[in-house]
């Protein structure tokens, strides 16, 4: 804790530091980056970001480590604009852009179909800014929801070691980065293909949503909103919590979401997932049917194992192995159907 605070003071004076060397100018024409967003009861949650310009990468599976680097890095450079108006006209809706650009509305909605339902919003006095927010509605008939980590569980990260992650982070791109091909067959089969909603809860940063999205889309995962994490540094903040505060706090958003539904978690056992998915079962009593983790690098470590010993003793389903490849089969036999 008072290694955090430290580097809590210094990363302040750093930021202060290069506000003083490079200030920063109001844009005069800001825009608008839109995040996956989801439904609760009697409306729909649009998340986004108001941006001095979009970054985005330009994967080319021929272009060499430090080209991909480069853009990577590029996308953690975002010139946030904060107080700004964003508006939904077509609802009546408004808010202002926080300190880090941030802007959540939450929107009146009624007797929208099942999928995703779009959402114009536009910043105040600025109409060529208007862009469509998505936002995933469930269908009646699901049967359960799926909240699934990304990092080292649907895709390939090494999360676990921390000079892994980051050379596999700034080194790859949408092209080359990879998503587990048991993560996309496993994922199908719960979702029922694509009758059963999925949330993506990760500690990346949401400056790669979009990069992500892109990689998603690319290998065929089921699509779903995804719950990222702010990265910024203010006075009352360095990072934004814990990874696991992170992780339960958007399990926590996610269930209430969606009272009706009973979830399956997975997670990996290289960042702490099943400590995670335990506290989560204690919340939410019953409602955590199933859990699935896959064992990356050294595998479960003592508290892992601890934790999986424990949410087998609330009656929740764990299987847990070095891939998802029987996954699928060992919870179908254990009654879980989809």
């Amino acid at each position: 804790m008072a290694q955090r605070g430290l580097l809590h003071r210094i990363a302040i004076r750093a930021e202060a530091w290069v506000d003083r060397v490079r200030p920063r100018r109001r844009p005069e024409a800001p825009v608008l980056d839109a995040y996956r967003g989801y439904a609760v009861p009697g409306g729909v949650v649009l998340r986004g970001r108001v941006l001095g310009s979009l970054r985005r990468t330009t994967p080319d599976p021929e272009q060499s480590r430090w080209q991909n680097a480069r853009e990577m890095i590029s996308l953690f450079l975002s010139d946030e604009v904060a107080d700004v108006t964003v508006l939904a006209p077509d609802h009546g809706v408004a808010v202002q852009s926080d300190e880090e650009g941030y802007v959540t509305l939450e929107v009146p909605v009624t007797g929208a179909p099942p999928g995703w339902y779009d959402v114009p919003l536009e910043i105040e006095g600025q109409p060529d800014s208007r862009k469509m927010f998505r936002a995933m509605i469930p269908s009646p008939q699901a049967r359960l929801g799926v909240i699934s980590d990304i990092d080292d569980t649907m895709m390939q990260t090494g999360a676990y070691s921390l000079m892994r992650n980051l050379w596999t982070t700034f080194t790859g791109s949408a092209e080359t980065r990879r998503i587990f091909p048991d993560a996309i067959v496993l994922m199908d089969w719960l979702t029922n293909h694509g009758r059963n909603p999925v949330f993506y809860v990760s500690s990346s940063p949401w400056n790669l949503h979009a990069f992500l999205e892109r990689v998603f889309d690319r290998a065929g995962l089921a699509t779903g909103p995804m719950f990222l994490r702010d990265l910024g540094i203010s006075e009352t903040q360095f990072i934004s919590g814990t990874h696991g505060d992170h992780k339960g706090s958007a399990i926590d958003r996610i269930m209430a979401a969606n009272p009706g539904l009973d979830f399956v978690l997975l997670g990996d056992t290289g960042q702490h997932d099943a400590e995670v998915y335990l506290e989560a079962a204690h919340r939410h009593g019953g409602r955590v049917r199933a859990v699935a983790l896959r064992e990356p690098g050294p595998g479960p470590d003592d508290a892992s194992r601890a934790a999986i010993a424990a949410l087998k003793r609330q009656g929740v389903k764990v299987v847990h192995d070095r891939d998802f490849s029987a996954a699928a089969d060992r919870l179908s036999a254990a009654g879980l159907a989809p």
